[in-house]
């Protein structure tokens, strides 16, 4: 287990403000009486957390600064019914919501959607990261499927980061930073972070925001060869010089660096029109995985077997225009990013190829690697329309266009086997894989909304969204068909393919609540998500399968259908205490069906996505905010999640079949957060603040139903004081 952060301090450098035009971000909260008063925009309306009738949470970037939230895994502590499997910097984490997930954790090293059942925004643009909480305003957490508004990805959710916008008027700089150090780690913990706001004139200013963290790694990488293809990796272990000169140690590998920059500017044309600019970058460099290998290879608890280092490198960059104005009957938003990401990784691929028994156990210094290069290129845009009559009627239309083209090459590598073989090439270049996507999507959504009296209300919403995924796709086998004589030494000619799909389908959903009374809000909501389909990037198998070593896909092993979430959901909001207490819970229902799994070909054992099987899940979800004292707040938070099987799936565990009833992997049971938080002001415009929380979780499974060796992770608690 990794132990908590052992020391931790930060120290604000230098703030300034002039002139004093905004409410400032530490000040305490308005009145001792009542709670804050959090506004939110996720229904697209400024409406307040107690005012929308859907389960939604929001965490303000004051409630960031004062308990130490650093990025998604801090965050989702606060969200009941959001969880992240941390797997650290090196493999994508697993964002699991209301337990709608099947990917087994062993092995998972993610996607471009971050294992596809939550959609994340930085505004209003799609883009899933891992983005460190530096200058955000808040973070909206909308939970159950919003297939309508926010479109593909939304099985079980969407999170929306909404950085500080600029403020016209006011001039600000802020330098802060920190030092940090972990057991098990021999380096420090290093945090820095600025940002500035400058005017620019009377209607635009400019803000800017850097910040640098430098997480330092805990497992050790003892197994590393020193030389491959020379090098055995499996030395005299009772000989400690056959070690020393066969292997090397890496203290610390899974080191995370993470680089964040925003530069944005903000225009203001009138009082009713603005224009937003943004660029932002994130930079992240990890130096190996965060894995043990104690219970399979008998390594230290900190230990990696791996033969070699797993660094990964990835890179985000998102330019965005958001152009706002008030047209008196409604509002226009126009949403348009271009963005690009850029992934290059290392991994260790030696035994899963010992496994095929091709011969490579013959190689007594016989290890193998593989490096993956991804690059894509997305275009988003939205354009949509919202009412603001003052009548019984409101209504939301809008048009959604995505397209997003990925170019990825795999190769992997067997140094020194080709000499062995007695054959001569020079790259040990054993497997090429090449895959060319343009994936479009296109989409036109509405919702319209009826008061049938000042307490009651109904929504009713739709999209229609249209797909397709066009691919080229091929992969090379240059050892081999230079060992059978058909290649010369340094010849690569993969075998190309085109394949093509679409689909197109509506979704639905329904809403209407009821205000008992000015402090009691009922809603009943019946909402539709989904996910997109598409082609496995697998070249087609011959038929027949000639004998021998093949790589393809089988028929119906390359097309990816679309899958589909249709909550049920009842809930309250309320207020108690002349505002001191608000209480909010939410029951919900929801059926899971054409479930997309990671799962693997016959042929070449390649990584793809299927079909498999349905699934439900069925909660409960409490949360509770209080002002204890002019001073002092507490949050709190429960959550109840079953999540299963409701039929039969074949080969989704690792090749073996999972079964009606199966529990699914990846997210605990039960969980729970309190969070405590006292202001103190003093004289002189300084104040202190002191916040003590305690997150606790049941037990979470690896794999569905614990089939093929899957593994229960034991239930946990984390404690931070500030």
């Amino acid at each position: 287990r990794r132990h908590p952060l052992a020391l931790a301090t930060s120290l604000c450098l230098a703030s300034a403000t002039l002139p004093v035009a905004a409410q400032d971000q530490d000040a305490p909260p308005q009145s001792a009486a009542q709670l804050d008063v959090i506004t939110v925009t996720a229904t697209r309306r400024a409406e307040t957390v107690q005012e929308v009738p859907i389960n939604i949470t929001a965490v303000t970037g004051q409630e960031i600064q004062q308990q130490g939230l650093r990025n998604l895994a801090d965050l989702v502590k606060t969200v009941p019914g959001l969880f992240l499997v941390n797997q650290g910097g090196r493999d994508t984490n697993l964002l699991v919501v209301r337990g709608l997930n099947v990917t087994s954790l062993a092995g998972f090293d993610g996607n471009l959607s971050g294992g596809g059942v939550v959609a994340q925004y930085l505004g209003d643009i799609p883009l899933y990261l891992d983005l460190r909480l530096a200058d955000i305003d808040r973070v909206e957490a909308l939970l159950g499927p919003q297939g309508t508004l926010y479109g593909a990805g939304t099985l079980g959710g969407a999170i929306r980061y909404l950085p500080v916008k600029p403020v016209i008027g006011v001039t600000e700089f802020e330098v802060g930073g920190g030092v940090s150090t972990m057991s098990q780690s021999d380096d420090m913990g290093i945090e820095a972070r600025f940002f500035a706001n400058l005017p620019l004139g009377d209607r635009a200013a400019l803000r800017a925001t850097v910040a640098h963290y430098e997480d330092p790694g805990f497992i050790d990488y003892n197994f590393v060869v020193r030389e491959p293809g020379v090098s055995n990796p499996q030395p005299d272990f009772n000989n400690p010089a056959d070690v020393e000169a066969n292997l090397r140690r890496v203290k610390d590998a899974n080191y995370t660096d993470v680089l964040s920059a925003r530069l944005a500017l903000r225009y203001e044309f009138s009082d009713t029109t603005s224009l937003d600019l943004n660029y932002w970058q994130q930079n992240q460099k990890a130096g190996g995985r965060t894995i043990n290998h104690q219970a399979s290879f008998g390594t230290g608890r900190y230990e990696s077997a791996q033969r070699y280092l797993e660094p990964n490198d990835r890179r985000s960059k998102l330019f965005s225009v958001e152009f706002n104005t008030d047209l008196g009957f409604a509002n226009l938003t126009s949403a348009t990013g271009v963005s690009r990401y850029t992934d290059l990784g290392q991994r260790d691929q030696t035994d899963l190829l010992l496994n095929f028994e091709y011969g490579y156990e013959n190689f007594p210094s016989f290890s193998a690697f593989t490096r993956e290069d991804t690059k894509q290129d997305r275009v988003n845009q939205e354009i949509r329309l919202v009412s603001n009559s003052d009548g019984p009627l409101n209504w939301i239309v809008g048009a959604f266009y995505n397209r997003a083209e990925t170019y990825g090459t795999s190769k992997e590598f067997v140094p020194g086997f080709p000499e062995f073989e007695g054959v001569v090439r020079p790259d040990n270049l054993e497997y090429l894989s090449i895959a060319d996507v343009d994936f479009k999507e296109t989409a036109f959504f509405g919702e319209l909304g009826y008061d049938f009296t000042d307490r009651w209300s109904a929504t009713v919403g739709a999209r229609h969204f249209k797909f397709s995924d066009d691919s080229t796709v091929g992969f090379d086998l240059p050892f081999l068909y230079t060992l059978l004589g058909i290649y010369g030494p340094d010849e690569i000619n993969p075998s190309l393919e085109n394949a093509s799909v679409s689909d197109r389908d509506t979704i639905f959903k329904f809403n209407t609540s009821y205000q008992f009374t000015d402090d009691l809000l009922g809603y009943v909501t019946v909402s539709e998500g989904y996910r997109t389909g598409g082609s496995n990037a697998i070249p087609a198998c011959p038929d027949p399968i000639p004998p021998g070593q093949n790589v393809c896909a089988l028929p119906n092993e390359l097309l990816i259908l679309p899958d589909k979430t249709l909550n049920r959901e009842v809930g309250l909001k309320s207020a108690w205490l002349d505002g001191r207490l608000v209480v909010n819970g939410a029951l919900y229902y929801i059926t899971w069906k054409d479930i997309q799994i990671g799962g693997t070909t016959v042929n070449g054992n390649l990584p793809i996505t299927v079909n498999a099987g349905q699934a439900e899940s069925r909660g409960v979800e409490l949360s509770a905010v209080a002002r204890l004292s002019p001073g002092l707040r507490l949050n709190a938070s429960y959550s109840y999640t079953d999540a299963k099987l409701t039929e039969d799936a074949s080969g989704i565990v690792g090749g073996q079949d999972a079964f009606d009833g199966d529990r699914l992997p990846g997210s605990p049971k039960q969980q729970a957060n309190l969070a405590l938080n006292y202001y103190f002001p003093m004289a002189n415009g300084m104040a202190w603040g002191a916040d003590y929380s305690v997150h606790v979780q049941s037990d979470v499974y690896t794999r569905a139903g614990l089939r093929n060796n899957g593994e229960v992770l034991p239930g946990y608690s984390t404690h931070n004081l500030a």
